[in-house]
């Protein structure tokens, strides 16, 4: 798992669209990257859109963010019309870069273990460090808790 001032590790992910996003693309700017077990659960459903919301005042910051989740990008395109969506939704159904940023892990629930993705966020600057990591996030105020480091990053 990457640490804080790590190099992130770099992916080149489909999006919802058609295009290919690449993290080394990104380099210059501040990315946020939130990944989230599944689509149109609801937690995941209230994460994207509060950061879908919140979108232009990420842009106005200099920040991108990107929602990754190993759904298919039938899903994510299924999701985000069925909510309105404007964050960039990203497929990892290969599960490499979930495993990559160590947030494919084992989970229980309701007695059961299983692999899944653990509710995460990585903030990471222009230069392609990681400066915050968020791990079990809780959906309630995280969005504009977020905001407030790319803010700290970039003022």
């Amino acid at each position: 798992m990457p640490a804080i001032s790590d190099s992130a590790p770099d992916f080149a992910l489909p999006g919802i669209g058609g295009e290919t996003v690449r993290l080394s693309d990104l380099r210059g700017g501040v990315v946020v990257l939130f990944f989230y077990p599944r689509d149109d659960t609801p937690g995941c459903t209230t994460e994207s859109i509060a950061f879908s919301e919140a979108g232009p005042a990420f842009a106005e910051a200099g920040a991108q963010v990107l929602g990754i989740s190993k759904d298919s990008l039938a899903s994510h395109e299924k999701f985000a019309a069925k909510h309105g969506l404007d964050v960039v939704l990203l497929s990892d159904e290969h599960g490499q870069t979930c495993e990559d940023y160590g947030v494919w892990v084992e989970k229980k629930m309701y007695g059961k273990t299983f692999m899944g993705i653990e509710r995460s966020t990585y903030l990471i600057d222009a230069d392609g460090r990681i400066a915050r990591v968020w791990r079990k996030v809780k959906v309630a105020g995280h969005v504009d808790e977020v905001l407030a480091a790319v803010h700290e990053l970039t003022d």
